[in-house]
């Protein structure tokens, strides 16, 4: 009977070992916001990232079993000043959400920039860059900006908590390990 009990008790230890060294962040990707541009047509302010390192190998399962998953992006634009706090001019928050249907084997992705309408996906690498890239996002108007002033945009990125049904999300402690968010990243310029 003891014999047993060693070998159970140590099972239990090496299994909460495995999970605390799973859950460490030296074990996760850190995501982080890369090739931020900005600039401008002849009417507003545009902004250009990517999001990288913020797929796990657990949240593409989840996908793939049919929880919708939720990226949002903030997007601010300020006046840098000398003497005062930098002055923010406007604020976006874009939300993209990834949502596989199992039986037709199609990706589907909205994001909150369009009307309602989604785009269609036959294989997770196009959800990835649909989900992660952001191309020509329209900040601000350009008549907010005055010439030979300084501005600098920040952008972060974050997933949304999943919500699974029946309050599953208390079960399954692992949803907590998709959980990230981008530090603030900045690219400084100077309207001409």
């Amino acid at each position: 009977m003891k014999s047993k009990s060693k070998r159970l008790l140590s099972v239990l230890i090496i299994a909460i070992g495995a999970v605390l060294v799973l859950q460490s962040p030296s074990h996760a990707l850190i995501a982080s916001i890369s090739d931020l541009f900005v600039t401008h047509n002849n009417k507003e302010v545009l902004v250009y990232f990517r999001v990288k390192d913020c797929f796990t190998k657990s949240m593409e399962e989840a996908i793939l079993a049919g929880i919708p998953t939720t990226f949002t992006f903030i997007v601010e634009l300020y006046q840098k000043r000398t003497i005062w706090f930098d002055s923010r001019m406007a604020s976006v928050e874009i939300k993209q959400t990834v949502k596989y249907d199992n039986v037709r084997n199609i990706f589907y992705v909205t994001s909150s920039l369009g009307n309602g309408a989604h785009q269609e996906y036959k294989d997770l690498a196009g959800v990835k860059r649909a989900m992660t890239d952001i191309n020509g996002i329209a900040i601000a108007p350009l008549r907010f900006l005055s010439r030979e002033n300084q501005y600098f945009v920040r952008v972060k990125a974050k997933l949304d908590k999943i919500r699974l049904p029946l309050h599953m999300e208390y079960v399954l402690f692992f949803v907590s390990m998709w959980d990230f968010e981008t530090e603030w990243h900045r690219q400084e310029f100077v309207y001409k």
